[in-house]
């Protein structure tokens, strides 16, 4: 049940412009384990089944549940939205670069982040506007959907509705969710069927082998997506509206900050009660 309702959040990270679910996968402690499962799902096809099964199910729970949710939010209430999004985006980082660092970290990697980021920088800033919108998608761009939506939700430093608005496809994934669509859903399925194995087998291989220098590149990726999470309208003055969207970002921090290690800030919590007799 604990991994089905974390699932339920991770999937809510697929459709949240600016995170992705592969992001809360390593936050919840469960990114390594799940790769290793997916990669090896025929060595130890039962135990990874077990252990796959409430995650899966609660990531599809979570895209379903919530995708006319976040729909209706970006619709009616955009600017709010997004000021709430990225306060937990940024919330996630300071937990994601202790993952990075849980093996050593040395200078060298650094550089590993810095082009990194560089590249995410020029795939989501520089070629914006290279790919037109795309409101009824061909056989082939679902099947892509798919694709993308796999790879982000394989790679941490991937957000799939930042990759699939550069190609123009966002708006066509949010809508064939909202309205059950099958002729998008079900190429798509198969798309993030067969991109969920693929990539899976190759991260799982550069894990085992350059645990750090991975997760230092993915890590830099995540770093350029988050700006993304802003739309042109989210702008900040000096009045009470955008005194409201401060406060939202703040909040969308500390919520993102203390889920990313609950048992320890509520260790912390704790400790800080008892410190003051209270």
């Amino acid at each position: 049940m604990i991994n089905y309702l974390k699932g339920i959040l991770c999937g809510i990270g697929g459709v949240i412009p600016g995170l992705s679910g592969s992001v809360l996968l390593v936050i919840f402690g469960l990114y390594e384990k799940t790769i290793a499962a997916i990669g090896t799902l025929f060595k130890n096809f039962k135990e990874n089944v077990l252990f796959l099964f409430p995650l899966v199910l609660g990531f599809a729970s979570g895209i379903i549940l919530f995708s006319k949710v976040i729909d209706f939010a970006l619709l009616h209430f955009e600017v709010a939205t997004r000021f709430t999004f990225f306060g937990l985006i940024i919330g996630t980082v300071p937990v994601f670069f202790k993952e990075v660092k849980k093996y050593g970290f040395k200078n060298k990697y650094y550089l590993n982040t810095i082009l990194a980021f560089a590249i995410g920088f020029f795939v989501f800033y520089i070629n914006r506007d290279l790919f037109a919108r795309i409101g009824d998608p061909t056989l082939f761009q679902s099947f892509l959907i798919g694709v993308v939506v796999a790879l982000a939700s394989i790679v941490p430093g991937l957000d799939s509705a930042s990759t699939l608005s550069s190609l123009g496809l966002y708006e066509a994934f949010v809508s064939s969710l909202a309205h059950f669509d099958l002729t998008v859903l079900i190429p798509a399925g198969i798309g993030l069927g067969v991109g969920v194995l693929c990539f899976s087998y190759f991260m799982n291989r550069l894990l085992k082998r350059h645990y750090t220098a991975t997760f230092a590149t993915i890590f830099g990726l995540f770093i350029s997506i988050i700006p993304r999470v802003l739309s042109e309208d989210c702008k900040l003055g000096f009045d009470f509206e955008s005194l409201g969207y401060v406060l939202l970002i703040v909040i969308g921090f500390m919520i993102s900050y203390y889920f990313g290690d609950i048992k320890g800030n509520n260790a912390k919590i704790k400790s800080l009660f008892k410190k003051h007799g209270i």
